[in-house]
């Protein structure tokens, strides 16, 4: 993955993101729409061949990169929880 800043503003971010499609973008903006700092967030997915991804995130209060992180931390503490269980359950 590589991640490309496009724009960015005090409140507002839009970030190219290679080599990622919707698995990934997709449970990002569901967590970042749970922050109540965040105003909105979506991504575009483009021409699949012509285009890479590019998710927009902008904020009520705070930075739009802050947003960004605890996002991913929280989504990579999620699943690091069900790698868990599944490794406990697999034994």
């Amino acid at each position: 993955m590589e991640l490309k800043l496009l724009n960015k503003s005090k409140d507002m971010m839009e970030i190219e993101v290679k080599g990622e499609d919707e698995t990934l973008l997709y449970p990002l903006q569901q967590k970042l729409l749970q922050d109540e700092s965040v105003e909105y967030a979506t991504y575009i997915m483009g021409h699949p061949l012509l285009d890479h991804p590019k998710l927009v995130v902008k904020v009520k209060e705070g930075k739009p990169q802050n947003a960004l992180k605890r996002a991913a931390k929280a989504l990579a503490n999620q699943y690091k929880e069900c790698l868990t269980l599944f490794q406990k359950e697999s034994k």
